[in-house]
């Protein structure tokens, strides 16, 4: 399917790291700094990502949280189904696709990047997530309510399967006038493969 295909081509840039000693967990929030958040909005602020929210949020105005919760429960069931309408039809959005170009174009320094509504509900994402509802958890909470500009970086993680350190950068979507919050972003960066280019550059 087109998703797998595109899911697996943005992975294989993953692929080539060495093994590196685990070590002391690296600081995410210096690590994460202006540069990289303004790179990342360069290609989040864009009509593709704004427009697909937007669409979404109007699409589920009147949707309450049971119906919220029923999604949610579909989703974590359709990722052990032979039958996955709702997963399908995310992965094959244009947003999605969009996305996973943008994780494959990066070369290894995004490790997942997905794109939330007003309500955390999935809208386009890189790969397939553990459930489809994040408004309950910090990376939603901690951006989308607290208006336009707001960024969350959480703290390094330890992924001992490809030796690297990894963090979520969370950011709000905001209108195209950069006033009014319509969704939010997780964009988890491959912190291994950002030190060693900001090593680069510092020479």
């Amino acid at each position: 399917m087109r998703w797998n295909i595109l899911a697996a081509f943005a992975m294989t840039a993953l692929a080539p790291f060495p093994a590196v000693a685990q070590g002391a967990p690296p600081d995410a929030a210096r690590l994460i700094d202006s540069a990289v958040i303004d790179d990342v909005r360069s290609w989040l602020e864009t009509d593709i990502v704004r427009l697909s929210v937007q669409s979404q949020n109007a699409r589920y105005a009147d949707v309450d949280s049971a119906r919220v919760e029923a999604l949610d429960q579909q989703w974590v069931a359709e990722r052990d189904a032979a039958d996955m309408p709702l997963i399908a039809a995310t992965l094959s959005s244009p947003l999605s696709v969009y996305l996973t170009r943008v994780q494959a174009q990066a070369q290894g320094l995004y490790y997942e990047v997905f794109v939330t509504d007003d309500k955390g509900l999935n809208v386009g994402q890189s790969a397939i997530t553990s459930d489809y509802w994040q408004g309950d958890e910090a990376k939603f909470q901690k951006t989308f309510p607290l208006g336009a500009d707001a960024v969350f970086i959480d703290e390094a993680e330890w992924d001992g399967e490809l030796n690297i350190w990894r963090a979520q950068l969370n950011l709000t979507i905001a209108d195209e006038g950069g006033n009014q919050a319509v969704g939010a972003a997780t964009i988890e960066i491959n912190l291994t493969e950002l030190m060693r280019r900001q090593a680069v550059i510092g020479g």
